[in-house]
């Protein structure tokens, strides 16, 4: 009888573990934070980039919520905003954003996210963001075709504030 109590005690424990422990996992995510540009460590093929932006990334559930604030030499703004799971499912895009009205995101490993950015169901970018192992930058490549039917190569760095 003894055995049978100290085996349901040890599942116990381990599901209370499980319940404890994931959500600190979560939260752990090396992409949320608050992000912001540096112009000159970056580069945008064609250029102009902007001179200006700012990335705040938060927890949600099994995902995150991603707000981007940009602006641009000429002073076009663009803010836009998304929230899904790194399931690589379609997530709606909301706010402006000529580039994509949906985006896929996949985690590739422990610090970098992939996402897949779609215009009416087309692709239009695939964007790589690496978390540095400091945690203190998140380099953004991001390749593909610009709502203006440009080919894209950009290399975005941001620094953690």
């Amino acid at each position: 009888m003894r055995p049978v109590r100290l085996l349901a005690s040890a599942v116990v424990c381990l599901a209370l573990c499980a319940v404890v422990v994931a959500p600190a996992f979560a939260q752990t995510d090396p992409q949320v934070g608050v992000w912001k540009l540096n112009p000159a460590k970056s580069k945008y093929t064609p250029g102009p980039g902007p001179t200006s932006a700012t990335s705040t990334i938060e927890a949600a559930g099994a995902g995150t919520k991603v707000s981007v604030d940009q602006v641009f030499a000429d002073g076009t703004k663009r803010q836009y905003t998304f929230t899904g799971p790194y399931d690589g499912k379609d997530t709606p895009v909301t706010g402006t954003n000529p580039d994509a009205d949906t985006v896929a995101r996949t985690r590739l490993n422990p610090s970098t996210v992939q996402t897949i950015s779609k215009k009416a169901g087309k692709v239009t970018t695939t964007q790589t963001s690496t978390v540095s192992a400091d945690g203190k930058t998140r380099t953004v490549r991001t390749k593909g075709t610009n709502g203006k039917g440009q080919a894209i190569n950009n290399v975005a760095v941001y620094e953690r504030q």
